[in-house]
């Protein structure tokens, strides 16, 4: 199969003179690498074809944010597997073949993400991704290596590979014409959360979506969106609705999404008092902003070809909330529980 390395690029020329070195070097030499320009105002396109000429550029008249940027990248760029990451990302020697390997062997693997390391302390897991992501009955997604903000060290005990239920936007390699033939990533979501999203469709396509602890990348996190920028947390709460509302059945909404209300409204008040008011706000916009989406859901949920249901594999059957606020469980294996089992049997 053909691979295609693909780094989105807003105004990220520190990000392309800080990384795009290491994925040169650490990239196997049968793979192109494209650098995918969200209409940056800054000199990235000049230092990179300075730099490494060899990298291919693609150039988008406007800023489509990562959905977006994306969809229009991979209608221009024809290979098998392609690799979305981030600029803030620094792959590892070897990272690439494990990940074309697990992809190549399984017709039915649509998504797969290598161990994401925490790139300032090496040693620990990141936030967006870790060792594989997984949702609970409540919509609340989780990592293993992470829950909520708790990060654990890597000793090597998340490296065996297998089944999750969504891959992390920073670093996902994916079959081509599995990401086409679900519609690729949704525009509206503009960034945050459109990979469990992604991942969820491609469930209930009939793929599969797995981890690989033998490809390992490091991450710095929050390269575009910081941790304590209020749009951030609007972006977060909003999508996290909207990814409900797409993919379950209207039956299990109908008391989920209020339950999810309430908590959401729990966690702005926590917000206000941890981060500060604007964070508050940003619940409540991301209500707001939910509710003026529901149209375009309607029309999704008409349109999309696809029974609704959770996926058999990754879904945590209890509460996240629970394990770790009530129970005071931070660490993944707390959980007592074994992902690589069906949790609901039939997807349908």
């Amino acid at each position: 199969m053909s691979t295609a390395v693909v780094l989105l690029n807003w105004n990220g020329r520190h990000w392309l003179e800080r990384f795009l070195p290491e994925v040169v070097v650490n990239t196997a030499a049968h793979a192109e690498i494209w650098v995918v320009d969200n209409a940056s105002t800054d000199d990235s396109r000049d230092w990179t074809q300075r730099h490494f000429p060899e990298v291919r550029w693609l150039q988008n008249t406007e800023n489509a944010g990562y959905s977006g940027g994306y969809n229009w990248a991979l209608a221009h760029i024809p290979s098998e597997i392609v690799v979305l990451m981030n600029t803030d990302v620094l792959p590892r020697p070897g990272w690439l073949e494990p990940l074309e390997q697990a992809l190549d062997k399984n017709d039915q693997l649509g998504a797969v993400q290598p161990k994401i390391l925490d790139q300032a302390h090496p040693d620990r897991f990141e936030y967006a991704g870790a060792a594989g992501g997984f949702m609970d009955r409540l919509g609340y997604a989780f990592c293993r290596g992470r829950m909520f903000d708790t990060l654990e060290m890597d000793s090597g005990q998340f490296d065996v590979p297998g089944p999750v239920f969504w891959a992390s936007g920073a670093c996902i390699a994916l079959k081509r014409r599995a990401y086409l033939e679900i519609g690729g990533l949704e525009p509206h979501f503009f960034a945050h959360f459109e990979e469990i999203d992604l991942c969820w469709r491609l469930h209930r396509a009939g793929y599969e979506v797995a981890y690989c602890g033998e490809s390992v990348v490091e991450h710095v996190g929050g390269g575009t969106l910081g941790q304590l920028n209020p749009h951030k947390t609007y972006l977060n709460f909003r999508n996290n609705l909207l990814c409900l509302s797409r993919n379950l059945p209207l039956a299990q909404l109908l008391w989920l999404i209020p339950v999810r209300l309430v908590l959401d409204g729990l966690a702005a008040c926590q917000l206000w008092v941890s981060k500060g008011f604007a964070h508050f706000w940003a619940v409540v916009r991301a209500h707001r902003g939910y509710y003026a989406s529901l149209s375009k859901v309607a029309q999704f949920r008409r349109s999309d070809p696809y029974p609704r249901s959770w996926p058999s594999t990754g879904l945590f059957p209890g509460s996240v909330l629970w394990h770790y606020y009530l129970l005071g469980h931070k660490h993944f294996d707390r959980l007592n529980w074994n992902p690589n089992k069906p949790s609901l049997g039939p997807r349908r």
